[in-house]
């Protein structure tokens, strides 16, 4: 899913920078300038999304995050993350759908 979201994010123009972890995703945002949104799986190994966002948040606070996930709604506060009132993405989820939401969140 990583490299089909950072493909379809190329295409529409936006500039990426990809990770395999949440560890590699921190030293991105350290070393890079300005980052608008941080798209980060809900289950990784290692960090969780919500441990990554919030070191990102430390780091970028004027930026978005975007989580995405396979699992339901409603296990998402197993996963460190409320219920609702999260920005969301779920997986499997179509090319035009994270465009969509991506373009939203930037937006806002």
């Amino acid at each position: 899913m990583r490299h089909l979201a950072r493909d379809v994010l190329l295409r529409c123009g936006y500039r990426v920078l990809e990770a395999s972890d949440g560890s590699e995703a921190l030293r991105l945002v350290e070393q890079e300038g300005k980052i608008d949104l941080l798209l980060t799986d809900v289950v990784m190994p290692g960090m969780s999304g919500a441990e990554l966002a919030d070191k990102f948040r430390a780091l970028r606070p004027e930026a978005r995050v975007l989580y995405a996930s396979g699992y339901a709604d409603e296990a998402l506060g197993s996963h460190g993350l409320p219920a609702q009132g999260v920005p969301y993405l779920q997986k499997p989820f179509e090319p035009d759908d994270l465009v969509r939401r991506v373009r939203e969140l930037l937006e806002t």
